[in-house]
């Protein structure tokens, strides 16, 4: 299944706790699954969210996220791949 990376923008002043166990009882709803989020505060306060889902299309991703409501999708992409480090390990001379 496609899985994707949705940035989020959040009005200053939201309860995340809640905005978390909403976006979880919604995915139980759903053919999607969340598997982790980031969360980033930048000086003004404002909280921005960088999550990976698993959906069956995009389609599901954007329904999740009006469902959810508060805030704004900024990137809604489907991702590649992932990388880490290990992936690269040093050149043996």
């Amino acid at each position: 299944m496609p899985r994707y990376l949705i940035v989020r923008l959040f009005h200053v002043g939201q309860d995340m706790n809640g905005v978390g166990r909403r976006s979880r009882e919604i995915v139980e709803d759903m053919d999607i699954v969340w598997e982790h989020s980031h969360v980033v505060v930048d000086d003004s306060g404002a909280v921005k969210t960088f999550c990976v889902y698993e959906a069956p299309h995009e389609a599901a991703i954007q329904e999740h996220a009006k469902r959810l409501g508060g805030h704004e999708v900024e990137v809604l992409a489907e991702l590649a791949g992932d990388i880490t480090p290990a992936d690269f390990p040093p050149v043996q001379v």
